[in-house]
């Protein structure tokens, strides 16, 4: 129980750090990303063969080039979509996230196709036992959490984070002010896939093994929901948002087990039912979340 409970924590805060992504790209600028899990996926697949292909690269070389290429990813995506706003964007971004799950699905020479990639090195996997590998990895992702969220409560409560929430407000008041519209929007999505592939790359080194089927939609629903559940715009929302994400999904498990003559699909279903539910009621009772955006007042210099 131990295990699972540590294992559900590491989980946790991966989904943290996506929906922080999400917050910069969304809560921040505006944007809307619904192709999350392709950046995890790219962030997950770059990692994964530096360090397995190519035995010499370490492993923090390997995430690092992950956020590298997940950041160009990024960018490259906001560059497409520059004039593409509101559903359009939604529908782009989701295409995204399945062109790389169909692409690694079927490029058997470096993705190793549906088989996936086995044999991902972890920080001192097999030089420890199961348990200790767990909490040396939570303990890993918890830092990392850390990090991103001061990084992301800096550019919040920076000059360019004013100019993001501007440009999500009103892009073209904001582009008559003088700022670069395009490339504060290219620069932000490009951050919070940076995160997003971040989250991935984790994922993988953690999980030991990455496959396409485990870069389905539904996982950027649930970072969506944890960050609509949180409130839209605040990095304090986004991390704990995930945490009851993953605590209420994990939660359902129990209670429909206690449901008798139920099959395993019926299960499934009933979860997803449950989950579906708690998004309806929040967003009826709780539309802003549950740590709501607060407008930053800043004083004007020589103000008394």
């Amino acid at each position: 129980m131990e295990n699972y409970l540590v294992a559900m924590a590491v989980f946790a805060g991966l989904y943290g750090l996506m929906a922080l992504g999400l917050n910069v790209i969304w809560g921040m600028a505006g944007m809307i990303n619904l192709g999350l899990v392709g950046f995890m996926a790219v962030g997950a697949y770059t990692s994964a063969l530096l360090t397995v292909r190519h035995a010499t690269w370490p492993m923090p070389l390997g995430i690092l080039a992950a956020v590298i290429v997940t950041a160009t990813a990024g960018a490259l995506v906001a560059r497409l979509t520059a004039k593409m706003k509101g559903d359009y964007l939604a529908i782009v971004t989701l295409g995204f996230s399945e062109v790389v799950r169909i692409i690694a699905s079927n490029e058997i020479r470096f993705t190793n196709g549906t088989d996936g990639i086995s044999a991902i090195p972890g920080p001192w996997r097999g030089q420890v036992a199961p348990a200790t590998f767990n909490l040396i990895f939570l303990g890993i992702t918890a830092l990392a959490v850390l990090v991103v969220y001061l990084i992301c409560q800096r550019i919040r409560h920076s000059p360019y984070g004013r100019v993001l929430r501007a440009i999500r407000d009103d892009d073209q008041v904001t582009a008559v002010a003088g700022k670069p519209v395009l490339r504060f929007k290219t620069e932000a999505f490009a951050v919070g896939a940076a995160i997003t592939g971040f989250a991935g790359a984790l994922y993988g080194h953690y999980n030991a093994y990455i496959a396409p089927e485990g870069f389905v939609p539904l996982i950027t629903i649930y970072i969506v929901l944890a960050l609509t559940a949180g409130g839209t715009g605040t990095n304090a929302g986004a991390v704990i948002g995930a945490a009851l994400v993953v605590a209420f999904m994990e939660g359902t498990r129990f209670v429909v087990a206690e449901i008798p003559g139920l099959a395993a699909v019926q299960v499934a279903a009933v979860r997803e039912f449950l989950i579906a539910t708690l998004l309806i009621v929040l967003l009826r009772f709780r539309p802003q979340g549950l740590f709501p955006e607060r407008h930053i007042r800043h004083r004007l210099p020589g103000a008394s």
